[in-house]
């Protein structure tokens, strides 16, 4: 036998080992498919029957799950907020969210990432013309030094003539930049417009459940 002989014979042998094999799987595969269809021809009538009956048993949960209080949706990608109640939407407004934009500081291995949070939180506080706490990296992107007195990172008037928290620090509030809104922009806190913001402040309380996608 040549050093070659071998390798033909065996190409050979794999090849009918796979045809017979793949027709036995085309059989199997077609028995089990006529099987099927021709157990959902006798079926079908009482699996759509099953079908509607889940389908409404999905609904009612849906609806069980909706608050039925006034409650606010955030889409961040769409830029857009809803006050709602139940499935009604009282108030839609056009924002700004996170630019998802990284400043890393450049005296250490500190980085803030700016993105608005996405997942479900509580109005915290509320606020009345609110005073902006302005954190390190506020004065870190200005290219300014970190003061150590607290009273000179006090500003005013750049969070609008409201507020609502919903935790570390982020804040549905006013902006200066109404050009903007429609933008992701922000720092990680959602700005609105003057008129949606008192709407949306006076009709959400302590509580109020926030949705964020």
């Amino acid at each position: 036998m040549s050093k070659y002989g071998f390798y033909p014979k065996l190409i050979v042998i794999l090849s009918v080992v796979l045809i017979v094999f793949g027709l036995a799987g085309f059989y199997i595969g077609t028995k089990k498919a006529a099987l099927s269809d021709n157990s959902y021809s006798k079926n079908g009538k009482a699996s759509l029957q099953a079908l509607k009956a889940r389908n409404s048993l999905l609904r009612q949960r849906l609806k069980s799950l909706t608050p039925q209080e006034n409650y606010i949706v955030v889409d961040t990608g769409m830029n857009r907020l809803y006050l709602k109640n139940g499935a009604r939407t009282i108030r839609e407004a056009v924002v700004s969210s996170g630019s998802g934009n990284i400043l890393k500081d450049p005296a250490g291995k500190r980085q803030w990432v700016f993105d608005t949070p996405r997942g479900e939180y509580r109005v915290q506080t509320k606020y009345v013309a609110p005073a902006w706490t302005k954190p390190d990296w506020a004065f870190i992107e200005e290219g300014e030094a970190v003061p150590k007195d607290p009273r000179k990172r006090i500003e005013e008037g750049v969070l609008g003539a409201y507020a609502l928290g919903f935790g570390d620090g982020y804040f549905i509030h006013g902006t200066l930049y109404t050009r903007l809104l429609g933008r992701n922009v922000t720092h990680g806190c959602i700005r609105v417009g003057d008129n949606d913001l008192k709407f949306i402040f006076n009709a959400a309380g302590i509580g109020t459940k926030i949705y964020i996608f």
